[in-house]
């Protein structure tokens, strides 16, 4: 990232995405949760907490449009519809598509054919209420579509102006390095925390030769590393972690074992458990950014305060002690979704 030679870095100094993308806050704030996988929301709490967002100086707004079959996209129209102008303006939309949906709202697929890109697009448009999109991306590889016809339609809409960017979701070095010849692509959004750290190996080593940025989701790996989450716990009906590896039985019992030994170093420095976790993925470079989950108030002020986290090199030392790498236990998604992920192939 390049900033003024005369303005100091601070922890909320715009980090860029990529090479060629837009320049956003440090942090982007999630907002599947709002709509789906997670259990009932709050309506009101959730238009509140992208308000609270956009208010501390949040910039991307993350979504999908299959999540809640459009409801996502219509919930972020009627919060930037009802926030001040200034902060209505500063919003950035970061937009997958791509998952075909059931009316029970199962998965059936994804499809990244040219004339289906053109397709989601002009529904996205119309929920969100824009007549752009800042940053597009296919969900997940479709296996039966190069990726670069998908791409290159995503760049046909660049240029039509119904797109400011081309991303990606969940690729691998190789298919980051297909689609990159294609279009210019300004960031891989892919689960990146401290129990999710395959894409240091070759993927993140790749985008940053080929000057793509990240955007990591799951920097609290879906509440597991966030402090909040205990053994007991019971899951709403339809919440994703009913079914995930690493809330099952053994697994979470061991899962859970890091975070006490991570809630150790963060008590050693006075900041919650979340907040440590956030700034180590924060401190893995400035072209890194990482998008919070919160569907509240609390919880993104909570994230927030990570920004104000300084990590030492003991610090980083004592961090990667209590949780190694690989040691979680458990795939990120049950076998079915992890077949979809190009990046884990």
């Amino acid at each position: 990232m390049t900033t003024h030679q005369n303005a100091p870095v601070t922890p909320r100094t715009p980090r860029r995405l990529g090479t060629t993308g837009p320049s956003v806050f440090p942090l982007g704030l999630g907002c599947m949760g709002m709509s789906a996988l997670y259990g009932e929301a709050d309506r009101s709490e959730s238009i509140a907490t992208i308000h609270a967002a956009l208010d501390a100086g949040v910039t991307l707004l993350d979504t999908g449009d299959f999540y809640g079959m459009g409801h996502n996209e219509l919930l972020i129209n009627e919060a930037l519809r009802t926030a001040p102008a200034a902060a209505r303006e500063q919003a950035l939309t970061s937009v997958k598509f791509g998952a075909l949906r059931t009316v029970e709202g199962g998965f059936a697929g994804y499809d990244g054919r040219p004339e289906a890109v053109r397709n989601f697009l002009a529904y996205s448009l119309q929920r969100l209420g824009r007549d752009h999109v800042d940053v597009y991306r296919i969900a997940r590889v479709d296996p039966d579509v190069p990726i670069e016809e998908t791409v290159g339609a995503i760049a046909e809409a660049v240029q039509a102006g119904h797109v400011r960017h081309i991303g990606l979701s969940e690729v691998g070095a190789q298919t980051l390095r297909r689609a990159a010849a294609v279009a210019p692509i300004s960031d891989l959004q892919i689960e990146y925390s401290l129990i999710s750290r395959g894409i240091e190996e070759e993927i993140l080593p790749t985008a940053r030769e080929l000057g793509i940025g990240v955007t990591a989701y799951g920097v609290l790996s879906r509440g597991l590393i966030s402090g909040h989450f205990g053994r007991d716990r019971a899951l709403a009906p339809g919440d994703f972690r009913g079914m995930s590896p690493r809330f099952q039985g053994d697994n979470l019992d061991r899962n859970l074992d890091l975070v006490d030994a991570l809630r150790k170093v963060a008590d050693s420095k006075g900041v919650s458990v979340a907040q440590i976790a956030i700034a180590w993925v924060l401190a893995r470079g400035e072209d890194v950014v990482p998008l919070v989950g919160a569907r509240r108030r609390d919880r993104l002020d909570e994230a927030l305060g990570a920004l104000d986290v300084e990590l030492t090199t003991a610090d980083l030392t004592a961090i990667e002690e209590a949780v190694p790498a690989g040691a979680a236990a458990g795939d990120r998604y049950p076998e079915a979704q992890m077949a979809h992920l190009d990046s884990e192939h």
